[in-house]
């Protein structure tokens, strides 16, 4: 089976590339790592003119969702270009938001998230959620429902400078106290493992290009074969990865979803290892634009679900079902 891109799904991804490239992401990835969201904000709007955060919303709510196929070549891109905000958090809200059994809270928050006007983040089991700071929409899920919080607490350090956690404050407005909690995580899921390949992407990219450009003795020390292996066992990695993100993204499967999560996850991860590697004590340094992405490799890594906690839930959906555990398998995946 051949797993294609239609003309349209590629243009599309070529005018996100090419918005995003114009754009500059790293410095606004730096200054939104200082809490200076300004130009962030921009970025934001301009993501959702192109309409990103529609394709997750559904068209009764001034969407033009769900598209799970659109939305993961999206997030590849955002990856790629190391996009900061709760970007995943605003898809994830907006499957919570549209599958509530009482349409009034879709209706009042969900054309807002579609346009861009809002930016939504999200407390999932655990006491912190990302960029509450920025965020206009702040959802707490707890054992009793969904919540819409009233505000958030300090940020919090995190290995990626970029996402920046912040505690939502408890109780709020109860919008449900049954949301769709799968539905949502196969969002989340979904979409972490696409911006995860798309960070892979960039990393292998930029060794490549550094590899090429450096020498040693005389010679680019990509001609190195230890180095070409390297880059090589990376490059398959990921171009592995890619037809399970898209192919999950087509079957909308937890199991699949799970699936591609950990293994561009762990493609985003290794690639990273060899671009630090390949890059020397350089790679090291926070002026270097290399590190925005190592870190959102090292990061992305364990949100939404740590390596072992989707494998175990591929494997637990290849198991006859009176032999799959219960419980809830997932480990908390928001302090790194």
């Amino acid at each position: 089976m051949r797993f294609l891109l239609d003309a349209e799904q590629r243009a599309f991804a070529d005018s996100l590339d090419a918005m995003l490239t114009a754009a500059d992401t790293p410095s606004v990835v730096r200054e939104w790592s200082r809490g200076e969201h300004a130009r962030g904000r921009a970025l934001w709007s301009r993501i959702a003119e192109a309409g990103v955060f529609a394709l997750a919303v559904p068209e009764a709510y001034e969407g033009l969702g769900p598209r799970p196929v659109e939305l993961a070549v999206a997030f590849v891109e955002l990856g790629r270009h190391a996009v900061p905000g709760p970007l995943v958090e605003t898809v994830t809200a907006a499957a919570l938001l549209a599958g509530l059994p009482d349409p009034g809270a879709a209706k009042r928050l969900l054309p807002a998230l579609a346009t861009g006007e809002a930016m939504a983040t999200l407390a999932w089991t655990a006491p912190y959620a990302l960029d509450g700071d920025a965020a206009t929409t702040h959802l707490t899920l707890t054992p009793h429902g969904l919540h819409l919080s009233p505000g958030h607490g300090p940020v919090r350090p995190s290995l990626d400078p970029a996402r920046r956690l912040t505690p939502l404050d408890p109780g709020g407005e109860l919008l449900s106290p049954d949301p769709p909690t799968a539905q949502a995580l196969a969002h989340a899921r979904l979409t972490t493992a696409a911006q995860a390949l798309g960070v892979g992407l960039a990393l292998l990219d930029r060794t490549v290009a550094h590899v090429r450009r450096r020498t040693q003795f005389g010679v680019p020390i990509g001609s190195f074969q230890a180095v070409k292996h390297r880059l090589a066992d990376a490059k398959v990695a990921l171009e592995f990865a890619r037809p399970l993100v898209l192919g999950a993204a087509l079957t909308m499967d937890t199991a699949d979803i799970a699936a591609a999560k950990v293994t561009a996850c762990e493609a985003a991860y290794a690639t990273a290892r060899t671009a630090l590697q390949a890059h020397g004590a350089i790679g090291y340094t926070a002026e270097y634009d290399l590190s925005l992405w190592l870190t959102k490799a090292r990061a992305l890594r364990t949100a939404w679900g740590s390596p072992d906690a989707c494998r175990a839930e591929v494997l637990g959906a290849a198991r006859p079902r009176h032999d799959r555990p219960s419980g809830d398998r997932l480990s908390g995946d928001r302090r790194w």
